[in-house]
């Protein structure tokens, strides 16, 4: 059985489920703080933990023209200030080895993106700065073979670990979920369901555009069943405005939406808390 522990007051790994959302990317101070008000005063309405994300550096956009972020300083700064400000725990994603440090200093979990996952260095890293670390299974990896991403970070003598599930490449421009490989990592730590990312159309923007396209339509269904399927937490990418996002608004949540998404997510998982029932599902 994987280990549980805390983020800040929220048990991960434990009976209860957690959400993480926010923007993909930081727009603006200013956008930041309001998503993040307005995603911790809904999970507070559901009493669902919450663990705010963005990103500072988006360095994997499909164009070179894409918006990236505020860089590192800036976007850290913003960072800080909505963790103190809000009292929520703040993870985001890092890209480079170099950046860990200030990174960890800054945010309760340090994630790495799914391209990354089989980055020793990268993890090598993580493991000696950050507090917890959420690892994204890479497209391209089998849900076993995210064990060695996890030995490599424990043995590096980190052993708060989540992984989290988006899809694996299933042909061109699409993902596809395997909900057996939810149970299958769960072996080796908790396990959080990648909402939004799931729904992705990876470089299959509208008109040959170098962006992704989405299906958010089919967050719900692909939520609910994963949450039956006995995860510990639910992973969404928020906003208030998709069709105007700067990253990812193509298979974002609207803001709108978050309440009737989430509503039945807890129902579901009230059902299946039955230990005998968990203990079937991992």
């Amino acid at each position: 059985m994987h280990h549980s522990f805390k983020v800040g007051d929220i048990e991960i790994g434990g009976e209860g489920l957690f959400l993480i959302a926010g923007p993909c990317v930081i727009e603006s101070e200013a956008h930041a703080l309001k998503i993040a008000e307005a995603v911790r005063d809904e999970a507070r309405r559901l009493h669902v933990p919450l663990i705010f994300k963005a990103s500072y550096d988006k360095a994997n956009r499909t164009s070179l023209k894409s918006f990236r972020g505020p860089g590192l300083e800036e976007g850290l700064r913003i960072l800080k200030k909505i963790r103190k400000q809000l009292s929520v725990p703040v993870l985001t994603d890092v890209h480079e080895a170099a950046d860990v440090a200030a990174v960890a200093e800054a945010v309760d979990v340090v994630q790495i993106p799914a391209f990354l996952c089989r980055q020793t260095d990268l993890l090598v890293e993580a493991a000696r700065h950050a507090r917890a670390i959420n690892i994204k299974k890479g497209q391209f990896v089998s849900p076993w073979d995210m064990q060695h991403a996890v030995e490599k970070v424990q043995q590096s003598g980190n052993h708060n670990i989540f992984l989290t599930e988006r899809g694996s490449s299933f042909g061109y421009n699409n993902l596809v979920v395997d909900m057996r490989s939810l149970a299958i990592m769960r072996r080796f730590a908790p396990v959080v369901f990648d909402a939004t990312h799931s729904v992705q159309l990876p470089s299959a923007g509208a008109d040959g555009q170098a962006v992704s396209g989405g299906q958010p339509e089919f967050i719900p269904l692909l939520s609910r069943a994963a949450v039956a399927a006995g995860v510990d937490g639910i992973f969404m990418e928020v906003h208030d405005d998709p069709a105007h996002a700067k990253s990812d608004g193509a298979n974002a949540l609207d803001l709108k939406k978050l309440h009737s998404v989430l509503s039945p997510l807890l129902a579901i998982q009230k059902i299946g808390s039955d230990p005998s029932l968990r203990s079937e599902q991992t």
